[in-house]
């Protein structure tokens, strides 16, 4: 099995990649370009699917972040793709992938200095 800390760097690897691609936009502009919201859900999935590998085990110590909506949404993602509503990927996007940046970052921090529960 695969190390935690390397789904950890995954959902942050892909977090960084949101904001790359979506530094120059805006939510119109978001709404008309194909590409981008490609490219921001495949995003989106490869945090989910990074999640969903993780052990519960290590999960239930880190209820601070949300790993069951992230592994929701890349469930309705992959599943529902063609009534994939732009909006909620648009405020997921600029809302909470900011907000799990931070959070992971932490969790790599604390996990890195040795401080896990």
């Amino acid at each position: 099995m695969r190390p935690e800390r390397l789904y950890l760097h995954d959902i942050l690897d892909a977090c960084d990649a949101v904001e790359r691609f979506l530094r120059r936009t805006d939510e119109t502009a978001f709404m008309q370009d194909e590409l981008i919201q490609s490219a921001v859900l495949q995003k989106l999935i490869v945090i989910g699917e990074a999640a969903a590998r993780l052990p519960q085990s290590f999960t239930e110590q880190h209820p601070e972040i949300e790993w069951s909506d992230m592994v929701a949404f890349r469930n309705i993602a992959v599943h529902a793709y063609f009534a994939v509503d732009w909006s909620i990927v648009w405020v997921t996007a600029t809302g909470d992938v900011p907000l799990l940046r931070g959070k992971i970052k932490a969790l790599l921090s604390q996990l890195e200095d040795g401080n896990q529960p």
